[in-house]
């Protein structure tokens, strides 16, 4: 019955990849933390690490991988790399096409030549103030200075080219605030239907965002848009990411509590260790969490995707699939 295998289908827990630059930075050479461009200038200068980092994750287990594209913009390439406006578009696109190259890779080490979809590879789209290399994804306080127009228009390209290149949706990740959530998530409603999507969060304690404002109030903002507009089919999900594993049952219980009992909104979290970021020595500071422990927590609580964000590893993304294979979700 088709019905039946779509709701199975959809009972479905799927793994994400860890940290992608966490793992890039023990494939190449250079630092990775603290460059302007993070990651994504390796994209153009050591391709082959790109994709072995994708297939480190792959190989241990992850459904779901998404492009190096975090902190790409075609300004900031431009100003970092030094080149023009038309390789900055290409290096977004080069960074969709070295994922397809590992996911290829990991099919054919497989043998699968099944039509599955998964692996998926979702673009990353990391917020303003990623671009903005001061650490502002974490403080949100470039909300005040920008209209929700403005960074629709910033958004737009990178998203244009991600999808255009053949992704199979988009990682709305990192957004500090509820405008830019509403921003990019009416920008991914409005001008690219078809694509699917998540929209997740950086929060800086157990109810709040980086900006300071409710978790609660600005995921019940983005559901709302999205069933507005009818289009639930496209969410893959509501969340939390690069956040304190401790805050995360909580942030999500928030929203249970706010939604009430008649909607269930599906929830995607990918936390890093509870670590902190020290902005002046370009370093993560503290000892971590074993990630793949709150995860049974977070599935309860309604996570259809977990997985991790900085500093979570092949091996953390290992235990956490070795969880999800062992519920016994689909009949």
């Amino acid at each position: 019955n088709a019905m039946d295998s779509k709701l199975n289908h959809n009972k479905r827990i799927l793994v994400k990849c860890g940290g992608f630059s966490s793992q890039l930075a023990k494939n190449v050479t250079e630092k990775v933390d603290g460059d302007p461009l993070w990651g994504s200038r390796f994209d153009a200068t050591n391709p082959q690490a790109v994709i072995q980092t994708h297939l480190d994750f792959l190989r241990s287990g992850a459904d779901i991988i998404l492009t190096n594209t975090y902190q790409s913009s075609v300004e900031g390439f431009v100003e970092h790399l030094g080149v023009s406006r038309e390789r900055g578009l290409e290096l977004i696109e080069k960074s969709v096409h070295l994922a397809q190259e590992a996911k290829r890779q990991h099919l054919k080490e497989n043998n699968v030549t099944s039509t599955s979809n998964l692996p998926l590879i979702l673009g990353s789209i990391g917020p303003y103030g990623a671009y903005l290399n001061d650490g502002s994804e974490y403080s949100g306080n470039y909300a005040d200075t920008f209209t929700k127009d403005q960074l629709k228009e910033w958004h737009r390209t990178r998203m244009e080219v991600c999808v255009a290149a053949g992704v199979d949706g988009l990682a709305l990740e990192t957004l500090p605030c509820q405008l830019e959530a509403e921003a990019v998530t009416e920008l991914v409603l409005d001008s690219f239907e078809g694509t699917n999507f998540w929209v997740s969060f950086q929060c800086q304690d157990e109810l709040r965002l980086a900006s300071g404002e409710s978790f609660a109030q600005a995921a019940l903002s983005v559901w709302r848009l999205v069933k507005q507009r009818k289009a639930e089919h496209r969410l893959l999900g509501i969340g939390v990411n690069c956040v304190n594993p401790n805050f995360v049952s909580s942030l999500l219980t928030s929203v249970v509590e706010a939604v009430g009992g008649s909607d269930h909104i599906p929830f995607v979290v990918y936390s890093n260790r509870g670590e902190i970021y020290d902005v002046e020595k370009e370093e993560w500071t503290g000892t971590g969490e074993e990630v793949a422990k709150f995860v049974p927590q977070w599935i309860k609580l309604g996570a259809r995707i977990v997985g991790g964000c900085c500093r979570v590893y092949p091996s953390d993304v290992l235990e956490i699939r070795k969880y999800v294979d062992g519920l016994c979700i689909d009949p």
